[in-house]
Parts: C-alpha cells; structure tokens; sequence
C-alpha cells in the first residue's frame, strides 16, 4: 500500500472513531441495563443502516472497542448485525450484506457473502420440553468458528464449525462440523468433493506413473 494511501486510511479511521464517540456513550450507559450484547445488537442495528464506505468505517470503529476483536481491515458490510460482544474478526475477513452474526470467530480471510446467518451455534433455544414455550427453556450458547480463507455463499446457515478454506455453497445449512479444504453443500451441507491444488494433482498423477507396475516383458 502506498503511503499516501496508508495515510489516508488512517485518517478515515481517526475521523469514525470521533464520530462513534457518542454511540460509544450509549452503548456504555445501556450496557449495565440491558446486558452487552443486548446493548450491542441495538447499537449494531443503528449503525448497520449507513450505507457506502462511510458506514464501513463507523462500523469498524466502533466494533473495534465493544467486541473481543475487529481488525482494522476487515469489512462489515451495509445492514449487518452482531448480537454477541465475544465475536471475533479476524485480518481482511469480509462479510457481505444483511448477514447476521452471533458468538463467531471469523479468521483471517474468511469471506461471508450476502445473507448469511451465523447463530451462535445449533442449540440457542431449548426444544425438549414441548409442554413449556421454547422462549422459556434454557438453550446452549457456543462459538461457532469459520477457519482460515474460507467462504460462505450467500443465504447460507453455519450452525457448526467450518474448516480452513472450505467453501459452502450458497443456501445451505451447515449442521455438523466441516473438515478443511473441501467444497460442501446441500440442507443439511454435505462435502462434495476435496479442494486441491493443480500441483497436488500434478503431484498425485507423478506419483501414481512412478509406483505403477512395469510392463512384463511377452514371450516370443
């Protein structure tokens, strides 16, 4: 990055957090009523409605001081929501449009296209007794991790762990943890096929010629 770019980027960033001071405050004198993330999914929503990159910088800032982590490269997109202050978000992640994020933790280079939902984890809400309101029983709140370089199509539901650069297809519902470098899809996601380089595959064949059997010579 150049310097005069690096430079005005950290203007940009200097001038949003003066900007946010006053959603700060709010949050701040929420927070010991509501509880943080209550007081952080209405601060969220507000700030979810600035469109452009000026809204990708209020964000930002502002996620950068209420959660565990916001890098300052990452992108949180126009009507995103967060409800949990123990979400992290790693270097470069980009999360796209309208997405709902709950107890996450996106690593570096993960991308999250439009829509998608990340609850935190399969069990929020209590189901077992069908005697009692579901709103009344006790759920299970749990981390829901998306590894390194992966991607999430669009309208996709992860309940559940997805490997290191894994892709899932757009529409599907991740319920079981993904292993890495594979391509899933599917309600509930499936793995269709691995993700493997064109080396390895070169590898691989090499391979193969090298450890197959020489021909045996014919009899005259």
């Amino acid at each position: 990055m150049s310097a005069p770019r690096a430079f005005a980027k950290a203007v940009a960033r200097g001038v949003a957090t003066v900007l946010i001071i006053p959603e700060l405050l709010s949050f701040w004198v929420r927070a010991p009523l509501l509880g943080k993330d209550r007081a952080l999914e209405g601060s969220s929503q507000m700030l979810s409605l600035v469109p452009g990159l000026v809204g990708q910088y209020l964000r930002r800032a502002f996620l950068a001081r209420v959660v565990v982590e916001c890098h300052p490269s990452a992108t949180i997109a126009f009507g995103t929501v967060l409800s949990k202050v123990g979400a992290r978000i790693e270097e470069n992640v980009y999360v796209g449009p309208r997405c709902h994020l709950g107890l996450v933790h996106l690593e570096r280079d993960v991308l999250l296209a439009a829509g998608v939902h990340v609850p935190s984890g399969p069990s929020i809400h209590g189901i077992e007794d069908p005697e009692v309101p579901i709103r009344e029983q006790p759920g299970e709140v749990r981390c829901v991790r998306v590894g390194i370089g992966a991607w999430v199509g669009s309208a996709a539901v992860v309940l559940a762990d997805v490997g290191e650069h894994t892709v899932v297809g757009a529409g599907s519902v991740v319920t079981k943890p993904l292993p890495e470098r594979v391509v899933a899809a599917g309600v509930p996601a499936k793995v269709l096929r691995e993700r493997v380089s064109r080396e390895s595959l070169e590898e691989e064949a090499t391979l193969r010629v090298e450890e197959a059997p020489a021909e045996q010579p014919q009899p005259s």
